[in-house]
């Protein structure tokens, strides 16, 4: 097999034929690694890591050989630079972190690990997961592999884990780890044509991860198709001691709940979701998505989420008040760039001028200005309260026998690099209105890819559904897949 073949193929295939021995972790490896170095123009990679990753596909080699093949036995994986990987930079993309090398392993990397994965190395993100079309890395901009049609522009990959998206999109991995606060697993997916999924809160651990907002924080896999997507997160959920906030709900069979039939489960589409001058393709994508789960069985209901319009206000107070929190860590005494001054509190505001990029020192104003004596009721309490609301929203539409909603993923499809910098702020954060009520309720979100804009330009589909309950959103992934193909874009680099 040529190295191309053994890149364009799926972790389901890789499985197969790995026990076939058609191939070794090996050779698959290289073939990655090859394509990785000839891909550099997308800045998707950070930090490679040939030599780890030629050791442990080794090692997967020897476990093939004796049989012993774990649940991703020699499967080539990029992890986003949140993840805290044992003496392999992990920066969160942030200067502030410089040459940050930690002696530990987050578990959800150490869970990829310990079922057999070889990590192929750190991938681009926006600084400590703070943007939306990953922008913000101190590491300079992923370019998405995606074009317009008759256009060499480049264009954003979506943010915050753009580097994830991109290096799935373009073959430079199997599959990525990669995290979501608002919307950052499920916006790059459907800029790039993969398939994201943010798990129930509490389904992945979070520790060894870096911190944006605690309560909105999660991590869940980037793949080429629902099966990928469905055995990555097999592997990298689990409750952990080490995370308070991780639930102690068996993982569930997600792979076993492909294929299973969609006939009688009830899809709400949320009347809200229908935004004054949304585009036509956005709509026209989001009603064929009702056809193809109607013709498979399941029943459309209308519903009401009355308290979305609420939802974007209330994260951009929630997320910045966690982050100034979160954030004020890093202030160069213990660990990453030390900028020195006349005394210790010169050298805090020092090292934070330097070491903060404009985003990141944005989010935390808003948030330690929302937190302050005398706004903490107005903005920080009342923005707590609307989120009861938004989830009580849901509660109901799922009381009332919904199974799971089907929303469009994103309002657009992916900008041009640099478009969005003379913009207001606000117009940037617009592009999680479809993706942050999810996070606001701690439920599971899928991005699945369900077809191309005019200027062939890949779009997305999100489907919500009840908590712990990812087997049906998988279900109903792997109809819209079905239906609408896969999407791969054509190679420039």
């Amino acid at each position: 097999m040529s190295s191309t073949d053994l890149t364009s193929l799926t972790i389901a295939e890789i499985r197969d034929g790995l026990t076939a021995k058609a191939f070794s972790a090996t050779e698959l490896t290289q073939a990655y690694l090859a394509s990785m170095e000839a891909a550099r123009a997308l800045n998707a990679y950070i930090v490679e890591t040939p030599e780890q990753a030629l050791s442990m596909a080794a090692a997967s080699d020897a476990k093939l050989a004796k049989g012993e093949a774990r649940a991703l036995e020699g499967v080539p994986i990029g992890v986003k630079d949140l993840f805290a990987t044992e003496g392999v930079h992990t920066q969160a993309a942030s200067h502030i972190l410089d040459q940050f090398k930690p002696n530990y392993e987050s578990t959800v990397t150490a869970n990829l690990w310990n079922d057999g994965a070889v990590m192929l190395g750190k991938l681009n993100m926006d600084e400590f997961a703070m943007g939306s079309s990953n922008e913000t890395s101190y590491y300079g901009p992923v370019v998405n592999p995606w074009r317009k049609e008759g256009s060499n522009a480049p264009l954003v990959p979506g943010g915050s884990s753009g580097g994830s998206a991109a290096a799935v999109a373009a073959r430079l991995c199997a599959g990525a780890t990669a995290t979501d606060t608002g919307g950052s697993i499920r916006q790059p997916a459907a800029f790039t044509g993969t398939v994201g999924i943010k798990p129930t809160y509490g389904r992945c651990s979070r520790w060894g991860t870096v911190a944006f907002a605690s309560s909105l924080d999660q991590a869940g896999p980037i793949a080429r198709t629902v099966r990928d997507a469905a055995i990555l997160l097999k592997s990298m959920a689990s409750v952990d001691a080490k995370d308070t906030t991780s639930v102690d709900v068996p993982v569930g069979d997600y792979e076993g709940a492909i294929g299973q039939s969609v006939k009688g489960l009830r899809i709400g589409i949320p009347r809200e979701y229908r935004l004054d001058g949304m585009s036509a393709e956005i709509e026209a994508l989001w009603q064929q998505g009702i056809a193809w789960l109607k013709e498979a069985g399941a029943e459309i209901v209308d519903i009401s989420l009355p308290h979305t319009k609420y939802a974007l206000p209330a994260y951009y107070i929630v997320a910045p008040a966690e982050a100034s929190s979160n954030l004020a860590r890093y202030d160069g005494v213990r660990y990453g760039l030390r900028v020195p001054g006349e005394d210790i509190a010169s050298m805090y505001e020092n090292t934070r001028s330097a070491g903060f990029g404009h985003e990141v020192k944005r989010r935390i104003l808003i948030g330690t200005y929302v937190l302050s004596a005398g706004y903490y009721d107005a903005y920080y309490v009342r923005a707590q309260k609307i989120r009861t609301l938004i989830k009580r929203d849901f509660d109901l539409a799922f009381e009332a026998g919904v199974d799971a909603v089907l929303t469009p993923a994103t309002p657009s499809a992916a900008f041009g690099l640099a478009e969005m910098t003379t913009a207001s702020p606000v117009e940037m954060y617009l592009n999680d209105i479809f993706t942050v009520t999810v996070n606001m309720a701690g439920l599971p979100g899928l991005a699945v890819p369900a077809g191309l804009d005019k200027s062939k330009l890949p779009l997305g589909l999100q489907l919500i559904g009840r908590p712990f309950e990812e087997e049906t959103l998988f279900r109903l992934g792997q109809v819209i897949e079905d239906a609408a193909g896969s999407f791969t874009p054509s190679k420039w680099w």
